[in-house]
């Protein structure tokens, strides 16, 4: 798997669509807590697709994705903080990879990719939340990130059921 991550802009956006709604509906309906409940249509897909390039309009997101033969297999959001004092955040939304390409370390370098697009864009102070006891609270120390804390309770299930999540941030250097 020789995957090439890369930022789209608005111009690439229509093209990329069918594959990042089909990206987010494999991520949702293989169970990642990513604020949707499965199982997610294609149709609810592209409706949230659609919310993103408002605020990449708004050059409030930065969007990068990963291609694999032409199929998007990756994807992971930048949103710049728009606060006068927060000119040097950005936090880290929606880190997703193909059920097909997991544990190939693609996670990681959609990380990294983003990493240095905040870098560039003077964003040194990075946050982000994930649903507690997930996979990814293990990639985020293993970058780097420092644990802040754990919120019990933030999301809940049809079933009733809730989740913690746990927020961590990284200082770039």
């Amino acid at each position: 798997m020789t995957a090439r991550i890369r930022p789209v802009n608005l111009d690439q956006f229509a093209e990329c669509l069918p594959g990042l709604a089909s990206l987010l509906t494999d991520a949702v309906n293989t169970g990642a807590s990513l604020g949707f409940w499965m199982p997610m249509s294609q149709a609810d897909a592209v409706l949230y697709w659609r919310e993103v390039l408002q605020d990449m309009v708004h050059e409030r997101l930065v969007l990068l994705v990963a291609e694999d033969a032409g199929e998007v297999v990756g994807s992971v959001q930048l949103v710049l903080s728009d606060r006068q004092n927060g000119h040097h955040r950005a936090e880290i939304r929606k880190l997703m990879v193909r059920t097909t390409h997991r544990g190939h370390g693609l996670g990681r370098a959609l990380l990294s990719a983003a990493h240095v697009e905040a870098s560039y864009r003077g964003r040194g102070l990075l946050i982000l939340d994930t649903r507690t006891g997930d996979a990814g609270e293990r990639l985020y120390e293993s970058m780097g990130y420092t644990r802040a804390g754990e919120i019990p309770g933030y999301t809940i299930e049809p079933d009733g059921a809730r989740h913690g999540t746990t927020i961590f941030y990284h200082l770039l250097r």
